[in-house]
């Protein structure tokens, strides 16, 4: 499958497109290939873009003021990404965007996105489902963060996305639960120590 249609097939999930709609929808985007630790996102410039992944892993994340990174969002196959807050608003972004193995994305614009919303019903209702999906997502996230456990975020996440846990590095998939790679670490040795 080409990526365009990769993306109809994906936007077909959530909403009925003819083939007159498909095309239409499909062209408001555009593939870009991305090489790993390539940017494209960074903090005081406006995310003009959201993007689509078909192959590959970015994250998102922020530095404190000591220096730590924090990793917000995540994204594989079929996941999207962006600094939300800027590509929304279309103020200065506050996140690095970093590809974290060589990608291939579909990129639409802001103003495209507007366009298409415009358009289209059924394209309004596709990118309203994705920000309630998008929403219902880091509530969950953050309730976690506040009620569970390191292990049982680490147990979820491992449960949940079996194979990022394979595919991140360590400290991706820490700063991703809020937690040091050590502390991680010593979670893993346990987890190995109780399977022996």
């Amino acid at each position: 499958m080409t990526p365009h249609e990769i993306i109809i097939g994906y936007a077909r999930k959530f909403v009925p497109l003819s083939e007159e709609e498909a095309m239409q929808f499909g062209a408001a985007f555009r593939e870009v290939k991305i090489n790993k630790r390539q940017f494209i996102v960074q903090p005081g410039f406006v995310a003009r873009s959201r993007w689509f992944v078909i192959q590959g892993a970015l994250r998102g994340y922020v530095v404190g003021d000591a220096g730590e990174d924090h990793t917000i969002q995540l994204a594989i196959e079929e996941w999207w990404i962006s600094d939300y807050n800027s590509y929304i608003f279309q103020q200065p972004a506050s996140m690095f965007v970093v590809a974290l193995e060589d990608c291939v994305l579909l990129q639409i614009s802001h103003e495209d996105e507007k366009q298409l919303k415009a358009m289209n019903h059924a394209f309004e209702t596709f990118f309203r489902i994705l920000g309630e999906r998008s929403t219902a997502s880091m509530q969950r996230r953050i309730i976690s963060n506040h009620t569970k456990t390191a292990e049982e975020r680490y147990q979820y996440f491992l449960e949940k996305y079996p194979l990022m846990v394979e595919r991140l590095p360590q400290y991706v998939v820490a700063s991703f639960l809020g937690m040091s790679t050590e502390f991680l670490s010593k979670i893993r040795n346990q987890k190995v120590r109780r399977k022996s």
